[in-house]
């Protein structure tokens, strides 16, 4: 039986009504840009599959440093124990974040990594007998699918069943253009609480909102209203960090620097699931006691993973081997171009472009909407086509790992421009 034939009688997928959904595509190998499939198709693999690839697929070098690993060692407690890969990584990742960043804790995804961050910043305020419990976040923000990273996402279609069950959060509106001087007002207001324990936000780019895109001024102006009442202010870097948005990680573009960094994704290469929560030293000093109460309660098994950290340093490795900065500048400026092709087309509404990121709202009778019809005839065009591009909704984007040719991407274009014309 083939892949597509046993996976349809066992596998569950995300973000996937399994009433509808056509069968699973059943995918033997990749190289590079491309994925191909068992039935011989090939596909451009044009949102590195769900943003985490960034050297390509089956890239040599980290696989290589990965089975390096797993022959010296796989796995230990990460409590009272140390190894190699985890402190490499730490000493490589630290040098690239603002200079405010001290410490590297471990975890084994996106929505822990908030996790950790949520819990570090209310448990700093606890340590220090303050009694703060209240987030700021941006209303159509997503932080990731554990509960509190929920709560701190927008009240929305990923979280409506559950909405009775996450805390209460200071939601003010995305500051898209249009929108700065009401997001500014409103963080204002949520700010005299005097109850606002963190303000967490997405810079730059809120990645499955639908690209959603915004100036780094007017965080830099949040980030410093917040500061000075001492709320912690928290980046999650998951979807925007190593490179997406044409600097290393989108606080580049800041002046203000946060306490804490979330990170995942693109941070292996694509290999391994791994998670980091980076802090400032003063945070962490806020839970050295004698107290054992005052410890972070936080750790998961595979926590520090050695094979995961290994291939995270193979990916730092290959950023420079491979001259990665200027591939990314290569995208940006095809991305550019691109955008401007399209900025008049009726059908492609709010033609936006940050870094590697290229996205716009494909014209429909329905609203914008995660639900909205047009996503999958769009998808099963692009996929008929050889193209590996997941609508968010009716919001079309492009997102590939560094590798892509310029042939490639233009390729990729081609066939969004037939699907503007089709649909």
């Amino acid at each position: 039986m083939s892949i597509t034939e046993r996976d349809k009688q066992y596998i569950w997928h995300p973000y996937t009504q399994m009433h509808t959904a056509a069968d699973a595509i059943g995918i033997q190998r990749g190289k590079g840009t491309m994925l191909y499939g068992e039935d011989g198709k090939e596909y451009i693999d044009a949102v590195s599959s769900w943003w985490v690839n960034l050297h390509g697929h089956a890239h040599p070098y980290i696989a290589e440093a990965i089975a390096r690993q797993a022959r010296e060692l796989e796995q230990v407690i990460f409590a009272g124990f140390s190894h190699e890969p985890a402190v490499r990584l730490a000493e490589m990742l630290l040098p690239h974040l603002p200079d405010n960043q001290a410490r590297i804790f471990y975890s084994d995804n996106g929505s822990t990594a908030v996790e950790a961050a949520l819990k570090m910043a209310l448990q700093y305020f606890d340590n220090k007998g303050e009694k703060r419990r209240t987030f700021i976040a941006f209303r159509d923000a997503y932080h990731g699918d554990t509960f509190g990273s929920m709560s701190v996402s927008a009240r929305g279609v990923f979280t409506q069943p559950f909405h009775s069950l996450l805390f209460d959060v200071a939601f003010v509106d995305t500051p898209t253009p249009g929108n700065e001087e009401t997001c500014l007002q409103q963080f204002k207001k949520a700010l005299g609480s005097g109850d606002i324990a963190g303000f967490i936000f997405e810079p730059l780019v809120l990645g499955s909102a639908g690209m959603l895109m915004y100036r780094p001024d007017i965080l830099d102006q949040l980030i410093g209203l917040a500061q000075e009442q001492e709320v912690i202010c928290i980046a999650d870097e998951v979807f925007t960090g190593f490179g997406r948005t044409g600097k290393m990680f989108a606080c580049d573009y800041l002046n203000h620097k946060p306490d804490i960094m979330c990170f995942s994704k693109g941070i292996t290469g694509g290999f391994i699931p791994l998670g980091v929560t980076s802090s400032t030293q003063k945070i962490y000093e806020a839970f050295l006691s004698a107290d054992k109460m005052k410890m972070l309660f936080h750790g998961h098994s595979y926590t520090a993973n050695p094979l995961a950290c290994a291939a995270a340093v193979a990916s730092l490795e290959v950023f420079e081997q491979e001259k990665t900065a200027g591939k990314i500048e290569g995208i940006v400026e095809s991305h550019k171009a691109f955008a401007e092709s399209i900025a008049g087309n009726p059908k492609a509404g709010n033609v936006r472009q940050t870094g590697t990121i290229v996205a716009f709202d494909f014209t429909t009778e329905e609203n914008n909407s995660y639900l909205n019809s047009i996503r999958d005839r769009l998808y099963d065009f692009y996929i008929e086509s050889g193209i590996v591009l997941r609508p968010l909704g009716n919001t079309v984007y492009v997102l590939p790992p560094y590798c892509i040719t310029e042939t490639e991407l233009q390729r990729v274009y081609e066939v969004i421009k037939a699907s503007l014309a089709k649909f």
